[in-house]
């Protein structure tokens, strides 16, 4: 009974642990999204400069990764060769910086919510991505369920009140740049067994997206900053901001590696609706019927997506377990055999 009650209480307890790891990584990106939205939107804040927003998160993430590698040595450096790092960080680091550059240039266009729906074909470029590398197989039904997804985005797309292609365009580049890059990651780093934790995944791409986004900036943004003598630095307001930023990508390491990366996928739909909820009611985007008719349907497109991705979870960890057991039953069944002959010729001596 106390070892029941035991096991029931740990259980309960690693589910509390899960709730709140979900529920801090929901807080953080939903945070994160409003600010950045916040800053960026010409009726708000009005600093329309995603670049240099994104420059600013990179240079904080670096000092503080760079801060906990080297100097206070609280984290140990992934060992890594100067032609691995070309080959492997560098693309990563390049795919990153366009992918925050497009998706912060985004909220200069774009609603929150809209920008939630538009996000929800991330599962279809990962797995066309997938495929067009190899590293996923090409299957009907699954590819009918993306198909069904971009479906219902299109339909949140003909029903968005304040619609602005040049918005979708860069939306839709933040999440093809990021597909890919989730998709390099599986294959350039993860083949190699190289695991980054957050600290030396900023240490080594940050400084990398900080000098990618750097040529760009000097071109696009540099001339209008430079010209604009009313701005200030305002350091609480952009400090918060990059803390938040670098809290989130901690909050990342922390879900996946406590839970797995299908739970981040399923707390992200609920993000995603509390932020369409949040720009509708307080940041009083417009909201149509034919928006959320949409998204819903991308939404139970995703949710299948997800369904899927657990039971071939679950099928691949009961043959793990099955092949474990079947391999202790073979080493069992040969130390008795052993201890069978054993005995006889011991007989036989006698």
């Amino acid at each position: 009974m106390g070892k029941g009650g035991a096991l029931s209480n740990g259980v309960i307890k690693k589910i509390l642990l899960s709730y709140t790891y979900v529920a801090i990584w929901i807080f953080l990106s939903f945070t994160v999204i409003v600010y950045n939205k916040y800053i960026l939107d010409r009726k708000l804040y009005n600093w329309p400069f995603p670049i240099s927003l994104t420059m600013i998160h990179m240079t904080f993430c670096s000092t503080l990764a760079v801060l906990c590698v080297r100097v206070f040595k609280l984290v140990e450096p992934v060992s890594m060769s100067r032609d691995l790092y070309l080959s492997s960080v560098l693309p990563i680091g390049a795919l990153y910086s366009l992918s925050l550059w497009l998706s912060n240039s985004a909220y200069i266009y774009l609603s929150v919510s809209f920008i939630q729906m538009l996000k929800a074909l991330m599962p279809v470029a990962v797995y066309t991505i997938g495929i067009t590398f190899k590293k996923e197989n090409f299957k009907t039904d699954t590819m009918a369920n993306m198909i069904s997804i971009s479906i219902g985005v299109a339909i949140a797309a003909y029903g968005e009140a304040k619609f602005d292609s040049w918005g979708v365009m860069l939306q839709l580049g933040a999440v093809a740049f990021e597909a890919t890059r989730l998709v390099m990651i599986q294959i350039l780093l993860t083949s190699k067994g190289i695991t980054l934790n957050p600290i030396t995944s900023l240490y080594y791409v940050a400084p990398c997206c900080l000098v990618f986004l750097f040529v760009p900036w000097i071109f696009v943004e540099f001339p209008v900053l430079k010209e604009s003598s009313s701005f200030h630095f305002d350091f609480v307001i952009f400090g918060t901001n990059s803390l938040c930023a670098f809290a989130l990508n901690l909050a990342v390491f922390l879900l996946v590696g406590k839970t797995s990366a299908l739970t981040m996928n399923v707390a992200g739909v609920v993000k995603d609706w509390l932020l369409i909820a949040f720009s509708w009611s307080v940041i009083k985007d417009t909201v149509t019927p034919v928006n959320l008719f949409g998204y819903g349907l991308a939404f139970l497109g995703v949710a299948y997506y997800n369904h899927s991705k657990l039971q071939a979870l679950k099928a691949k960890e009961a043959q793990k377990k099955a092949q474990q057991a079947d391999d202790e039953s073979g080493r069992l069944l040969e130390e008795r055999e052993g201890g069978d002959g054993a005995g006889k010729k011991s007989d036989s001596q006698a």
